[in-house]
Order: structure tokens, then sequence, then C-alpha cells
């Protein structure tokens, strides 16, 4: 599926996942060993081999992320449907319309991926910087992997403007642009960043939240 079909199906199932929204009905134990492996198993050896650069990248991703869920959520609220929805079948907590538990501990961890780059921050691909085509290509996998998602009852796409394309430029293209740019700068300039997003963040999530607009 490159694009969504506007069906009554994918309406249906968009309004089914709007219902369950942060509700507790799918709830099970894998929550807690999800977290956990990314906690203990992911971040911690990098935190303890001070690996700031990575983990710099794998916050600025994850933080870029939730803006993006937060927007979603909010065109979700004023027009009657996300770009993107996750099912309630398919998770065992729906964070905001379009993001699922499992969906977002992977992201909070797609920016590791970092340590992928080339040590020369200025070697030149086809004639660009290494950074922004690995970004690119990074954004390309993560879009056709979409697509396959988007076949399967677990991700909905409702609108038929919206498919593999747009969420290839706008979306995954920018998650990893955050993580890959960031990962060179001055430890500074990551703090600044970070703090910055994720601040945002958290002040969106504390108004929208209660309004009832996410």
């Amino acid at each position: 599926m490159l694009f969504g079909d506007g069906s009554l199906a994918a309406m249906e199932a968009a309004n089914a996942a709007a219902e369950a929204v942060r509700t507790t009905g799918n709830f099970n134990w894998t929550f807690i060993t999800l977290l956990a492996l990314v906690v203990v198993g992911v971040y911690t050896p990098k935190i303890k081999k001070k690996e700031w650069n990575s983990i710099a990248a794998a916050l600025a991703l994850y933080g870029v992320h939730w803006l993006y869920e937060i927007a979603n959520a909010v065109i979700a609220h004023f027009t009657g449907y996300a770009l993107w929805t996750v099912s309630p079948e398919s998770t065992t907590f729906i964070l905001l319309i379009g993001v699922s538990w499992e969906l977002s501990l992977m992201f909070s961890i797609a920016g590791f991926t970092a340590d992928l780059l080339p040590e020369d921050k200025n070697k030149k691909i086809l004639g660009i910087n290494n950074r922004i085509v690995f970004a690119v290509a990074q954004a390309f996998f993560f879009s056709v992997f979409e697509i396959f998602l988007a076949s399967t009852p677990a991700f909905i796409w409702v609108y038929k403007w919206w498919g593999a394309l747009p969420v290839f430029i706008t979306t995954y293209i920018p998650f990893f642009l955050a993580a890959y740019l960031v990962y060179d700068k001055p430890r500074k300039t990551q703090k600044l960043f970070c703090g910055v997003v994720w601040g945002l963040v958290a002040l969106l999530l504390i108004i929208l939240i209660p309004l009832g607009i996410i």
C-alpha cells in the first residue's frame, strides 16, 4: 500500500483506535519487559561507555519523533483522522493516536544507527555530505518498511494523499537528519538541541492532554 485508500474500513479502524488511546484493555507484561530491554540493554551500556554522541543522536531523533506524534494527534482532533494511526489490536498500549508503546520504544533507539556513520564527518558520497546521504538512506528504508505496515491491520492510513512518499520526505528524513547532524555537534549544542526539543514535548503534553486534544 503506497497511499491511504480512504475506505470505510480504514475510517472505522481509525475510529476504534481513537477510542482506545491510553486505555489499558490490552495491557500485558511485555510492556515492562520491552522497557527494561531498552533501558538496561541499550541505554545503560551507552551511558557506562560515555558514548554521549550516540545518546545525543538517539534522544534527538526520539524527541523530534514525539513532536511529530503530537502534531499528528492534533491533526486527528481537528480533522477527524490522523495522518497515521495504530490499531489497538496491535499493541499493549496506545500513547497517542499514531504511536503505540512498542513503536515508541523502537524510535527511542533508532537514533543509535548513527554509530554506523563514517568517522569522517566531512566525507562526501556522490558529492554530498555523508551524514545527509545516510539520513536519506535510513529514511528510505523506514518508509519502505512502512508500506508493509500500512498493508497490515496494525497501521492505518486514511487520507488518500498520505503515504510512503510524503512520510519519506516530511517525516523520516527530518528524523534522521536530526540524529545524524546532532551526532557531530559540540556537547553544548547537543544539550541545547535535546533540551529545547524535549522541553517543548513536555510542555505540549502537559497542555494538550488535559484539554483532551491529544
